[in-house]
């Protein structure tokens, strides 16, 4: 339920780092005009719009369990087919789509390798399946700031940078390679978000979205205060605008259902 938010809300805290990984992504799978895409827990829409921008919204496909996110994505996105779903159980035909693609969510979902073999199964001969993850551990500055923070006042804080699946390319690898998926690649996303305040930081926390926003909420108003002191400390009191980077490992890989040579255009070397 930590997502059960307004698409504004979610949009402040963690949409404004998805629009910047969005057009890496769709580089890295491979998405270019003729490829049918599909976007795996689509949120209010990030991915899907630049899916949508590259092949047109009525090649792209999109899901989530949200109807909330699913109606705002339809909104952003139209003549998209946006439907409600989980990644496990995703409601289109067998050899569908020519990229599969689930952005920041993998980690989430209650079965990751159902839905990976799901992602899988909706792919047709030669496509890319591919998904990625913030690296919770490193150098994604936005979250590492405040669970640093949360846990130097509370040594049981849930920190997401310890607990989190698949915030690392061994992970991710095993499990694209447990599903079939062959030609398996990791890579890292660089991208960087703009703040134009603290404030700017601090306030989506406060809306309850994600782990960090639900960990936020549940605190009473004196600890909440006390973790936005220490956030503000640890981000070296900004008075004005400021930037923060953020690192995102990436893994695509194809259907071993392929058979000899790579598909037109593909490049499966780098990673």
């Amino acid at each position: 339920m930590t997502f059960a938010a307004p698409a504004e809300s979610y949009d402040r805290y963690m949409g404004r780092y998805s629009r910047r990984l969005a057009p890496l992504f769709a580089d890295l799978a491979a998405v270019r005009p003729g490829t049918r895409a599909l976007d795996v827990g689509c949120g209010p829409g990030a991915l899907t719009q630049c899916l949508a921008e590259r092949v047109g919204a009525e090649r792209v496909a999109a899901s989530d369990p949200s109807q909330q996110f699913v109606d705002a994505c339809a909104t952003r996105v139209a003549g998209a087919d946006i439907r409600r779903a989980r990644a496990e159980e995703l409601p289109w035909a067998d050899r569908t789509f020519d990229a599969v693609l689930a952005q920041l969510v993998i980690n989430f979902v209650d079965d990751p390798p159902r839905a990976v073999t799901e992602m899988r199964r909706v792919g047709r001969d030669r496509a890319v399946v591919a998904a990625c993850t913030w690296d919770y551990g490193g150098e994604m500055e936005m979250l590492r700031v405040f669970w640093d923070s949360a846990l130097a006042l509370d040594a049981d804080a849930p920190a997401e940078g310890k607990r989190m699946r698949f915030g690392n390319p061994e992970e991710l690898r095993s499990l694209w390679l447990d599903a079939g998926l062959a030609e398996v690649l990791t890579d890292a996303l660089e991208v960087a978000e703009r703040y134009e305040s603290f404030d700017d930081y601090w306030e989506p926390f406060t809306a309850g979205v994600g782990p960090g926003g639900a960990y936020c909420a549940s605190l009473p108003p004196d600890a909440q205060e006390q973790l936005r002191e220490e956030c503000r400390r640890r981000l070296g009191d900004p008075a004005g605008a400021f930037e923060l980077p953020a690192r995102a490992w990436a893994i695509r890989g194809r259907s071993e259902l392929w058979a000899g040579d790579h598909p037109p255009g593909l490049d499966f070397n780098r990673g």
